[in-house]
């Protein structure tokens, strides 16, 4: 307790003065400064402590929270659509996490077991087929101007000294591990597929709460500008998911169902495949999956089947140019080297899951960008009407002409 007089008292009225005015004992003020100063670093230190135990805690479930945020995103109008047609938000949420168990969660867990020995599987079987291929049928030379260049792939695929033979047994290898890969970060994403659906529940029951203080958090460390780079995050994130992956889940649906139909075996594997494909946007790639089961049907003799089947991959190569489109006017769209480089570098970085978080991600930065540069340009100035100069008249003024 301080009395009037005391030093300590006197040395604070000192202290407080020449932060005022400059003046007073210059060692009392290089004393309050550093004072000050390791307060604002033991508070900084504290900060970046708390932010890494942080970072720490969550890193293992880093991939799960990225795509079940993803996918409450990309589900929010259907969650809107619930609530305003009366649904309770409870009932919203159970409602689309049935939906994603029964589209998302079962699919995976039914395929993962075993998906590497099947993939190598098929992969040897191809092999032995084409070691062994027996004379083209007769059927082939009645097909009109492809005729020719079917026989020439016939007996390049037969002859083992041919170039395709080669190349084949060349990176016949690599495929097979690059198969196994997959299939692998395939399984060990189940668990983040489970904490996912977790996330994107949380997200479905609070999403409210939770999109208000993000967009709370967004202004108050960059302003307006920020709040609309959230709003255009959100758009990117739709984009992807509705163009990109939906695009994919339908082709992959539909490749399944018509090689189900056919009678082709390991359906399911051959639809997962075809979602691979199609999300690494190298759509042409497709052939070998339906060429490949026409090419199975045919030496089986089931001819008409494998003309379904041709008709059928045709149709699920070209539908995305239908599809896509129509998808992506409900979200932003994304150049397409900016989504093959997200779906490579997602699972590379995330694994399995990094197929959709890698598009995501690279088209959420590359619309906030836009929309950080698109704030800093002023908007074009519109042309204004002129006045012409009033001209007197016989000492009357005349009104501008506008």
């Amino acid at each position: 307790m301080t009395t009037p007089g005391d030093p300590s008292d006197a040395s604070g009225a000192l202290t407080d003065a020449a932060r005022r005015d400059g003046t007073g004992d210059p060692l009392a003020v290089r004393l309050a400064s550093t004072t000050s100063l390791i307060e604002r670093m033991t508070a900084i230190a504290a900060f970046v402590g708390l932010l890494v135990g942080t970072a720490m805690v969550v890193r293992p479930f880093v991939t799960g929270i990225l795509f079940g945020g993803i996918l409450a995103i990309a589900t929010w109008p259907l969650r809107e659509a619930l609530v305003r047609h009366g649904r309770s938000t409870a009932l919203a949420a159970t409602l689309l996490l049935l939906a994603a168990i029964a589209t998302i969660g079962m699919p995976a867990v039914f395929l993962a077991p075993g998906l590497a020995e099947r993939l190598v599987r098929g992969l040897q079987q191809a092999q032995t087929y084409f070691a062994g291929m027996p004379e083209p049928p007769a059927w082939l030379a009645k097909i009109p101007f492809i005729e020719q260049p079917l026989r020439q792939l016939w007996g390049d695929l037969a002859d083992p000294t041919s170039v395709v033979q080669e190349v084949w047994k060349t990176y016949s290898g690599e495929v097979q591990r690059a198969l196994v890969e997959i299939a692998r970060a395939f399984a060990e994403g189940i668990f983040q597929l489970l904490v996912s659906l977790a996330v994107a529940t949380l997200f479905w029951l609070r999403g409210d709460v939770l999109a208000r203080m993000m967009q709370e958090i967004a202004v108050r460390l960059g302003g307006a500008t920020a709040g609309a780079a959230l709003d255009s995050a959100a758009d990117s994130v739709r984009g992807v998911a509705y163009g990109i992956v939906g695009t994919a889940a339908v082709q992959a649906g539909v490749m399944t169902f018509g090689l189900l139909l056919a009678g082709v075996p390991g359906a399911g594997v051959l639809g997962f495949v075809t979602m691979l494909i199609a999300l690494s946007q190298f759509g042409i790639l497709l052939v070998i999956i339906w060429g490949g089961a026409a090419w199975w049907l045919f030496g089986l003799g089931h001819t008409g089947w494998a003309i379904f089947i041709v008709v059928w991959g045709v149709m699920v190569s070209t539908v995305d140019n239908v599809i896509r489109p129509w998808l992506v006017s409900f979200g932003a769209a994304l150049p397409l080297t900016l989504i093959f480089f997200g779906v490579l570098g997602g699972f590379l970085a995330f694994g399995f899951l990094g197929l959709f978080i890698g598009p995501t991600l690279l088209g959420v930065f590359f619309n906030m960008l836009d929309a950080w540069r698109r704030a800093a340009v002023p908007p074009t100035a519109t042309p204004t009407t002129t006045t012409a100069p009033a001209v007197p008249t016989h000492g009357t003024p005349v009104p501008p002409v506008k």
